[in-house]
């Protein structure tokens, strides 16, 4: 369980190991990077995906709780900015106006307040849930600190769900709408959706597998899992991270994300030894 943008290569890491080993039950689910780690913590899982670091106080739980855990990398992301496929006049957005939209201070209502020659169509904003590790990196990113974001207000309200279909759905269906989530499900709705490249330096780029492999992408980060290491004394849940660490950089790409290295993958896979 845990980071919804981790859920598609563990589910296909997961189909894949069953087809070999069909006498193992593999139960996947996503709950948010933060919900993955309450439940990492109460042993109700023994691997949690996670789109960020766990953070000290989610460490301290788990230890507190008397568990050792080992953090694995198992791929890139390049957490992506979406709007409508039917917005002909967003080219670009610099992590600035991404404040704008995002930030604790933000007061805008209309797209002109972003930018002088953007129209005065209404904003919608769709996000990640609060427990969403995609939600604290790109609040820390954009506004400096994990978890802070503009409230509701009377002309502006923030739609927030764990389910990165939902925000999909929202975010389709209206011009003035933007959301953000993990480069996977904007592959998965390439045909609704159109990307909003993010200023650097003196260019916008657009998150691909080039852009966030090399990390020339801003919002490019790392994804891992979170393995209970007294789990690991259990042959399936052995033979099944292990797996995953091996096979890992082939099915991220069949499911929208960037392979490590190899050698880190090795490097994962002695750590796991």
């Amino acid at each position: 369980d845990g980071s919804s943008t981790v859920f598609p290569i563990t589910e296909l890491v997961a189909e894949d190991f069953n087809a070999e080993n069909n006498d193992v039950q593999i139960t996947v689910g996503f709950s948010g990077t933060g919900g993955g780690f309450t439940k990492f913590a109460a042993k109700e899982i023994e691997i949690s995906g996670a789109s960020r670091p766990i953070k000290t106080a989610e460490a301290e739980a788990a230890t507190a709780a008397g568990i050792e855990f080992i953090e694995l990398m198992v791929a890139y992301d390049g957490l992506s900015v979406v709007v409508a496929k039917d917005n002909a006049w967003l080219d670009y957005l610099t992590i600035e106006e991404l404040a704008k939209l995002y930030g604790p201070e933000a007061t805008a209502t209309k797209w002109s307040e972003i930018r002088e020659g953007f129209p005065e169509t209404e904003i919608k904003l769709y996000s990640p849930g609060h427990d969403s590790g995609t939600f604290d990196y790109f609040t820390e990113a954009v506004n400096g600190k994990g978890g802070l974001i503009r409230q509701d207000n009377e002309t502006v309200k923030i739609f927030f769900s764990e389910d990165d279909n939902a925000l999909v759905t929202g975010v389709a269906g209206d011009a003035g709408s933007i959301g953000y989530f993990g480069f996977a499900y904007y592959e998965e709705n390439a045909d609704k959706l159109k990307l909003v490249p993010i200023q650097k330096a003196d260019a916008p780029v657009t998150p691909s597998f080039e852009t966030i492999s090399n990390s020339s992408y801003p919002l490019s980060r790392p994804l891992f899992i979170y393995v209970n290491k007294e789990s690991l004394a259990r042959e399936e849940v052995n033979a099944f991270v292990t797996f995953y660490l091996e096979n890992a950089g082939e099915l991220a790409s069949e499911v929208g994300y960037v392979a490590l290295p190899d050698a880190l993958y090795t490097e994962a896979l002695a750590k796991l030894d």
